[in-house]
């Protein structure tokens, strides 16, 4: 049964998700605010914390802050962030803050349920990953089999989806994806596309593999079509 740790400082908004989410089989931990959710996640039951649904408008720390303590706690936690904020900006802070998906509200409770199930998927390891070790070059080791990723011998964390999007892009290089292919392939988004999904966690990798991340040599953009790994 998933454990899932919603953030929501509105008490009847988190008591009617956390009802809903029961309802679908997960274990619940609530948290009133983002300094909660923290001591949450650093105690006991924090280890049984599977994903994490954060609310944007927190009193307090608000959600793009504690995103990003999470992220200093754990890269492998799932986060959505879900909030009734959707302008292009907060979509892109949000996700270079280092969640996982973007969710505006109102949203209803089957779409909600199918984005964690979804996000909670993207953190399994997949079957595509089985295989020896393989070295892209260019001080770049990407290991499918122990889903790490080093840069000139220095571990990378990444989380779920950023290194999701890596594997796929990596397992064939010099292809181009664009960006519904993506979507649904490493978020699984086919009937909610969302290109600023895919274009942040592009940014987000850059950021951590490239030397130069405005002239990028692992993840590079074909101008009019998508993303492509290489060629080196």
């Amino acid at each position: 049964m998933p454990h899932v740790l919603l953030i929501e400082d509105d008490a009847s908004v988190r008591d009617g998700m956390e009802l809903v989410l029961r309802r679908h089989g997960y274990d619940v931990d609530t948290a009133a605010t983002g300094e909660e959710a923290l001591a949450l996640l650093d105690g006991e039951r924090g280890t049984k914390v599977e994903l994490a649904v954060l609310d944007l408008m927190l009193p307090g720390m608000d959600g793009f802050e504690v995103c990003r303590r999470i992220r200093t706690r754990t890269t492998t936690l799932p986060v959505i962030m879900l909030t009734a904020r959707g302008d292009d900006q907060d979509i892109v802070n949000g996700l270079e803050a280092g969640a996982d998906d973007y969710v505006v509200k109102p949203v209803t409770a089957p779409v909600l349920e199918a984005r964690i199930r979804a996000a909670l998927r993207r953190a399994e390891p997949s079957p595509q990953t089985a295989g020896a070790p393989l070295d892209q070059g260019g001080g770049l080791r990407i290991d499918r089999a122990g889903l790490t990723v080093t840069k000139n011998g220095t571990p990378v964390p990444l989380p779920p989806t950023e290194l999701r999007l890596l594997l796929e892009l990596s397992a064939s290089p010099g292809r181009v994806f664009n960006r519904e292919q993506l979507l649904a392939s490493v978020w699984d988004h086919t009937f909610l596309g969302d290109s600023r999904l895919v274009d942040a966690a592009v940014g987000r990798l850059r950021a951590k593999l490239e030397d130069v991340p405005a002239k990028p040599r692992y993840v590079q953009t074909v101008r009019g079509f998508g993303y492509r790994f290489g060629p080196l």
